[in-house]
């Protein structure tokens, strides 16, 4: 899907509208409930990834966030060659959640990116829920993950969905790059922002 203002590739999709749109484009403004887009009802299944789709979630991440190698939580991972959840509309793969198993007590979200158009369906929280039960039958005591400064929507999501912010590292990410990366709305992109949540 690309930005219908400026064909960029685009990452969300406008919440009065429904439209695609690129990083460059969004902006926050407040909103009443009435005038926010109502969420639609789509027929998903979640599933562990099988390895032919490491090639879809590969190119998902590249379109989001442009690159398939984070660091978060002081580690390096490449998004498609760690174990995935992933969310299937008529066996084509919208959505995905990768994570790690760092330790017995731990596990690490490490992406999560639904297609714009699928956006407000619910698929985002189904992901969450099956790496949260996943992890619940591993014996696992708490959800980790990170997200930049500037991810405002990020942050709101984790923490409706029962995280806490537990650290934030200044110039993190500002460190990896090794310069300042606007992100959205402009936003400088400089922290790593820590949330966990106790199963």
């Amino acid at each position: 899907m690309y930005c219908f203002i400026c064909n960029n590739k685009s990452v969300f999709s406008c919440s009065v509208c429904g439209r695609p749109i690129c990083i460059e484009h969004v902006r926050y403004d407040v909103v009443c409930v009435n005038c926010i887009r109502k969420r639609r009802t789509v027929n998903y299944s979640i599933r562990l990834s099988v390895g032919k789709e490491r090639k879809v979630i590969e190119e998902l991440a590249l379109t989001f966030w442009g690159e398939i190698e984070v660091e978060l939580l002081g580690k390096k991972f490449r998004i498609n060659e760690i174990p995935a959840f992933v969310a299937l509309v008529d066996d084509k793969v919208v959505g995905f959640l990768s994570f790690y198993d760092p330790s017995r007590e731990d596990c690490l979200i490490v992406a999560i990116g639904v297609v714009p158009k699928y956006q407000r369906c619910g698929i985002g929280r189904a992901l969450l829920k099956s790496v949260e039960n996943w992890a619940k039958g591993k014996a696992k005591e708490k959800l980790l993950v990170s997200t930049s400064n500037d991810d405002l929507p990020a942050l709101a999501f984790y923490q409706l969905n029962g995280f806490q912010i537990y650290e934030v590292v200044p110039n993190a990410i500002y460190r990896k790059h090794g310069k300042l990366v606007k992100g959205l709305c402009g936003i400088p992109i400089r922290d790593e922002i820590r949330l966990r949540k106790f199963l």
